[in-house]
């Protein structure tokens, strides 16, 4: 049975596609392409580069990115980082490991401009 949070839910997520049905099918493929690209983009991240804030790739959604946005307190942050570099080790034990410093310089380059 579904509940009214997931009925409303669902519901939200229909009217935030609504404006896919206005597009044209070559419109819709550079849609999928650019979608694609960004989804590559992350997928092919390493190192430190794992780690960081995406605003570029969620400005690609066509609503507003909210500023509801929290994020936990240090302790709590700190924990999931540990947790998902075992969760590296869980789903990809045999990708390559490195022992490179972070520096800042390598964010930059990969932040919006």
């Amino acid at each position: 049975m579904t509940s009214l949070n997931d009925a409303v839910s669902i519901a939200r997520v229909a009217c935030i596609d609504d404006d896919l049905k206005m597009l044209s099918r070559d419109q819709l493929l550079i849609e999928a392409k650019t979608l694609r690209s960004a989804i590559r983009k992350h997928r092919d991240a390493t190192g430190h580069d794992l780690c960081w804030h995406h605003p570029q790739m969620w400005s690609l959604l066509p609503e507003a990115l909210t500023s509801s946005m929290a994020g936990p307190e240090w302790p709590h942050f700190m924990q999931g980082c540990i947790r998902y570099r075992q969760s590296l080790d869980e789903q990809a034990p045999e990708a390559p490991r490195v022992s490179q410093e972070l520096i800042e310089a390598s964010h930059a380059a990969s932040s919006p401009t």
